[in-house]
């Protein structure tokens, strides 16, 4: 039986994977409506597809690129604190 500690550990690490894993999509939607905001402040432009577009095409653009490094984030996670306590437990 997993103790509470150990299951408080796990859950630690899972979420801190999670925020590892979200950081590039989050900071390219950051970055992106900046740049956008920034560009319909200085026209007066204030059409919503504007902001909606450039994101998920950015957002879509670094997920493509990161996508390696999110698979094997989240692998090396299971394989190191998962499956070892289901194995052993």
């Amino acid at each position: 039986m997993m103790s509470e500690a150990e299951f408080f550990d796990i859950l630690r690490q899972g979420l801190w994977v999670s925020v590892v894993i979200s950081t590039p999509i989050l900071l390219t939607a950051l970055a992106v409506g900046l740049l956008v905001g920034l560009f319909q402040a200085l026209t007066s432009i204030q059409e919503m597809t504007l902001t909606f577009v450039p994101k998920v095409a950015a957002m879509l653009a670094v997920f493509w690129v990161s996508m390696t490094f999110m698979t094997r984030t989240l692998t090396s996670f299971w394989t190191d604190g998962i499956v070892p306590l289901v194995v052993g437990g």
